[in-house]
């Protein structure tokens, strides 16, 4: 990767592809567009650990897309393979075993099921020996690949296959989202970011940016889902520009755990958002739920709020 590399305009991506078409995943994957766009940054030069998840699919030998190599964990053990991978290939690179060219970038890729829940025991003690890794984690809201069941990162009022709207849980899930950046955070990694798919620009800016840092970097991403989140496959891209620009997905950075959002929205109702996703069909049909509605929002406006003060922002 050039590291003076400058990323303005969709005209700077790297057209050179890492991630080759023809995989399993469902058509219309948000989850799997990041990951092909990071992979333009990153290179070919780069070990994945793969944490159980939807990702699993992607290599099934004997075939695989990708351009570089591959491993699985279980769900809750990607960064402890991870440290594996890493000591491995320092030891032998001290050894002379290999050169120092043939070093690779090691890369945790999970899913919001293990990163938020299974896996975060073993990625908290990988932050903490200062491991120096990428974390990505493409954040479909839900366990999606076992029924799309419920997961801490599942968001208030969503519906999935574990919380059916009913009579006595009108808005389906009544948790709110675990937010996994501010737990990263808190363990003060050289970098993290969150990331879009419909932001590319944004999103290769981020990972070049990464690199300039060594220890744990953590990537999460939106990964709107056609079968999870009830829609058309064509649509992904346009939920996912709506989830940054009604402010309910927000496009930020730490570095050293200071904080900075890379984008400020245009602010549109978060309902134009969740209209178009089957999840929340609950909410506008047979009857219009204006309280779970009207909380979603009262959420989005209380997290701006202070940020925009700073900046002398308007809503």
């Amino acid at each position: 990767m050039d590291r003076a590399k400058i990323y303005k305009n969709v005209k700077d991506i790297n057209e050179e592809e890492f991630v080759l078409p023809g995989t399993p995943l469902c058509a219309g994957c948000g989850g799997l567009l990041a990951l092909r766009l990071a992979y333009k940054v990153l290179g070919q030069k780069v070990v994945i650990l793969n944490a159980a998840g939807c990702f699993t699919l992607l290599s099934t030998y004997p075939y695989t897309p990708f351009r570089s190599s591959w491993l699985y964990t279980a769900m809750a053990c990607g960064p402890a393979g991870a440290q594996g991978i890493r000591d491995a290939l320092d030891i032998l690179i001290e050894k002379g075993s290999i050169p120092k060219e043939e070093n690779l970038k090691v890369v945790v890729l999970t899913g919001d099921g293990s990163a938020y829940d299974i896996g975060l025991q073993s990625t908290s003690g990988a932050i903490h020996r200062n491991l120096d890794f990428y974390y990505i984690c493409y954040d479909n809201e839900a366990f999606g690949n076992t029924g799309f069941q419920m997961a801490s990162s599942s968001p208030y009022g969503s519906r999935t296959g574990t919380t059916q709207p009913s009579d006595a849980y009108p808005m389906a899930t009544e948790q709110q989202k675990k937010d996994l950046f501010e737990i990263w955070r808190a363990h003060k990694p050289p970098y993290m970011a969150t990331v879009s798919p419909a932001h590319p620009v944004d999103l290769s800016a981020k990972f070049k940016k990464a690199s300039e840092y060594k220890g744990p970097k953590l990537f999460i991403t939106l990964a709107p889902c056609p079968t999870g989140w009830g829609y058309g496959a064509s649509r992904s891209n346009r939920i996912a520009k709506l989830a940054v620009e009604c402010g309910i997905w927000p496009l930020k950075e730490a570095i050293e755990g200071k904080l900075k959002h890379t984008y400020i929205p245009k602010f549109k109702p978060v309902e134009e958002y969740l209209s178009l996703q089957g999840r929340y069909d609950h909410l506008f049909k047979p009857v219009r739920n204006d309280f779970t509605i009207k909380k979603i929002q009262k959420g989005i406006d209380r997290y701006w709020a202070p940020f925009l003060k700073l900046t002398s922002c308007k809503r």
